[in-house]
């Protein structure tokens, strides 16, 4: 193997991280991509009811994210949060569990797609509400530092979301009081079926943070090295008391908005120009690239994640379902309002 860290051309990622943890990240995100081709394969099935929104073809933009994070440090995801749970160290399991609606799951079978949280590795939680997430990550960070914790937090969030007045009031509030969050918005390009040219003003999202005098920076969100860069640079920071920054990843998402959608407002063409920027495809070139990993190396990363996937499916199946008497349970109201 080169000498990475004398070679200038070394990508950031492979002169930061040590090679396991670089064939690790690899393997994440092949069980990002295999997880909800399993989901979708499971809905097309009937075995999972309701929608879902999958980021097959985002996978370096979650995994890259979370390098630098440790299970002390948070995350607020979105929607379209399954990559984001899988790279901060969900069970898959437990994940398919909370899909197919069974009291194994991370919510008991309550929640779904939309709402797995993990608190053990610092997730707090998915957003069926777009921005939702934003104002929790603030919190997150607010209570961080009055507490002097020292733990950063990561807020994923859409394109579509940079556009609420949540987005606003939060990148103020964190700013105001220098607090340690990174904001990550995933720029795929549509919020929904509306293209980011005709709802944003500004070009490119990241900036936006002039706006608030944090850093801002947009980057090649299907670059996993980039990614990395500009993550960690802003964990630095945030971790040294300097406060927020905004990194958009600029990246796209190959199925449609969620599984109703049919994909009428873009073209063959553009999705097929995307699918050729594979951010697993570039990784694992990278890797080979750099002598980090071979051939032999990537075909048992795809044998033991298909093994995973399988697994992680029977276990949801053979899980129990819910007591219809147990409805109710875990689910909390204003009792005063009902």
């Amino acid at each position: 193997m080169p000498d990475q860290e004398a070679s200038g051309n070394s990508p950031y990622a492979v002169r930061t991280y040590e090679p396991a943890r670089l064939i690790e990240a690899l393997r994440k995100m092949h069980l990002i991509r295999r997880f909800e081709e399993g989901a979708e394969d499971s809905y097309m099935r009937g075995l999972i009811h309701g929608t879902m929104h999958l980021s097959i073809g985002q996978e370096a933009s979650a995994v890259a994210a979370c390098m630098s994070l440790t299970d002390d440090d948070k995350i607020t995801s979105t929607h379209r949060g399954h990559g984001h749970c899988i790279a901060k160290g969900a069970d898959l399991g437990r994940m398919f569990a909370e899909f197919f609606g069974k009291e194994t799951g991370y919510c008991r079978g309550r929640g779904g797609s939309m709402h797995i949280a993990d608190v053990d590795k610092g997730n707090l939680g998915a957003n069926g509400i777009v921005g939702g997430g934003i104002p929790i990550a603030v919190g997150a960070a607010l209570s961080a530092k009055r507490l002097g914790t020292g733990a950063v937090t990561v807020c994923f969030f859409g394109d579509g979301a940079n556009n609420e007045g949540a987005f606003h009031e939060a990148l103020n509030m964190a700013a105001v009081w220098t607090l340690p969050v990174i904001f990550v918005c995933e720029n795929n390009k549509y919020g929904m079926s509306t293209s980011t040219e005709r709802s944003t003003a500004v070009k490119n999202i990241a900036e936006r943070a002039g706006a608030y005098s944090m850093p801002g920076e947009t980057v090649d969100g299907n670059d996993f090295s980039a990614v990395c860069q500009a993550i960690d640079a802003a964990v630095k920071r945030a971790r040294d008391g300097k406060g927020p920054s905004l990194i958009e990843n600029l990246t796209y998402r190959w199925r449609g908005h969620s599984k109703s959608d049919r994909n009428r407002y873009r073209t063959k063409e553009e999705i097929s120009d995307w699918q050729a920027k594979d951010p697993i495809v570039r990784m694992s070139r990278m890797l080979k690239d750099h002598g980090i990993i071979d051939d032999a190396g990537l075909a048992k990363i795809e044998r033991d994640v298909a093994q995973t996937i399988e697994e992680a499916i029977a276990f949801a199946a053979g899980s129990p379902s819910p007591k219809i008497d147990e409805a109710t349970r875990y689910v909390y109201t204003d009792e005063a309002a009902a």
